[in-house]
């Protein structure tokens, strides 16, 4: 058995202002040609496949081509919703795509969806569980709520759908103790507490472990395929991997070689991962030094001028239209940096155990020159006085009482 695993696709996303829709296609299509060269058995899409809710047309088209080329290679896909994706459009017809090998687990129904597929030692069963909110399954957090699809899955009855019919007793051979299983699914997955590294890309936000899912809930599963986290890793010592996202979505993944999982599986415990690279349409990259400097033609030919560029300029001096004169040379630059405006930010205040002890005006005295660069006159620093006068006056009056 071999398959691809990849997700968070996220079609349609605009970066820094510019549309992804091509680079999207670009990566789309290698993805469609690794899969066949390596001769898939299934393509597997953890999640997040548009950016938002309600995706945009083109957005939709892309996703139609790419579904449509994959029917046609004769390679099923098996997907599922992630956290961006709207489950009800995703699964839109998802009873008739599946006489056509399209799999989707949008929305969830009280049991997880199960396809399974035959290899030489029998069947895989690949598992889809969608992203849900804990709430939606009678739960408070992330990880009670996986726990309990996966006891409804383990306890529910069976639904098994066998690729092109060919194995219509749905028996094993390698027994019922032996049949290997794949769960595909879209959650922020931790190893005893240790948490995935995390790109500028993430925009979920982690409040007190309510997200976090223990690995350990997948004991039982020959492979976990993530999605959800941009960087590919894997997670402890089990076979749970984040195939990350086949594209950069933000420059704290510039120079992170991109690319899809490939799995082989042979018999039972016998799994291994390799990975291919996808090389994407436009890098992220950044670039450093004086406006002058970079627009030399020898740094400008240096690489590919069509990367996304995020321009950090060291020029003292005020500069007029900066952004205008890179893209002159760079056509895609998407943001720039003046390094003076950033050490001017990031001044020393720092909260430290030192700060608790220092008076109301002494705190305003150093966050004021942090934010304005300078000292405040003695007419605010007295208005400051009296008001911490004010204040301590009153909260001695509650202790009082």
């Amino acid at each position: 058995m071999k398959f691809v695993h990849t997700g968070d696709l996220h079609i349609g996303k605009i970066v820094n202002g510019f549309s992804m829709i091509e680079d999207q296609r670009y990566i789309l299509k290698q993805v469609y040609e690794i899969s066949r060269r390596e001769k898939a058995d299934a393509l597997v899409l953890a999640g997040d496949i548009y950016d938002r809710a309600i995706p945009p047309a083109d957005a939709v088209v892309l996703f139609n081509d790419f579904l449509t080329d994959m029917v046609r290679a004769g390679i099923p896909v098996l997907m599922i919703s992630g956290n961006h994706d709207s489950p009800e459009r995703l699964g839109f017809a998802d009873a008739i795509l599946e006489e056509e090998g399209i799999y989707i687990a949008g929305v969830y129904k009280e049991e997880l969806k199960k396809v399974e597929i035959a290899d030489t030692y029998g069947n895989v069963s690949f598992v889809l569980m969608p992203f849900v909110k804990p709430a939606s399954v009678g739960a408070k957090t992330s990880g009670e709520a996986v726990g309990n699809m996966l006891s409804m899955e383990k306890g529910g009855k069976e639904d098994n759908i066998d690729k092109d019919d060919m194995d219509k007793d749905n028996t094993n051979k390698e027994g019922e103790d032996g049949i290997r299983r794949v769960l595909v699914t879209h959650y922020f997955v931790t190893d005893q507490g240790r948490e995935p590294e995390l790109s500028d890309g993430e925009t979920t936000i982690h409040v007190g472990g309510l997200d976090n899912v223990e690995a350990s809930l997948f004991d039982g599963f020959d492979y976990v395929a993530l999605g959800h986290i941009h960087k590919p890793q894997k997670i402890g010592e089990r076979e749970v991997y984040y195939a990350g996202a086949p594209l950069a979505y933000s420059f704290s993944e510039a120079g992170q070689e991109k690319g899809i999982n490939l799995i082989e599986m042979g018999k039972k415990g016998e799994v291994t991962m390799r990975r291919i690279p996808i090389k994407p349409l436009h890098e992220m990259r950044r670039i450093r030094g004086k406006l002058q400097e970079l627009m030399q033609p020898e740094v400008v030919g240096a690489a590919q001028a069509e990367d996304y560029i995020r321009a950090e300029l060291t020029d003292e001096e005020e500069l007029i239209d900066p952004i205008g004169t890179l893209r002159s040379v760079y056509p895609n630059v998407m943001q720039i940096l003046l390094t003076k405006n950033e050490r001017k930010e990031s001044m020393d205040y720092i909260s430290r155990p030192e700060e608790k002890k220092k008076s109301i005006p002494q705190l305003f005295l150093g966050f004021y020159e942090m934010i304005r660069g300078e000292k405040p006159d003695e007419g605010r620093m007295k208005v400051v006085e009296e008001a911490a006068k004010e204040a301590e006056a009153k909260e001695v009056e509650g202790m009082d009482v």
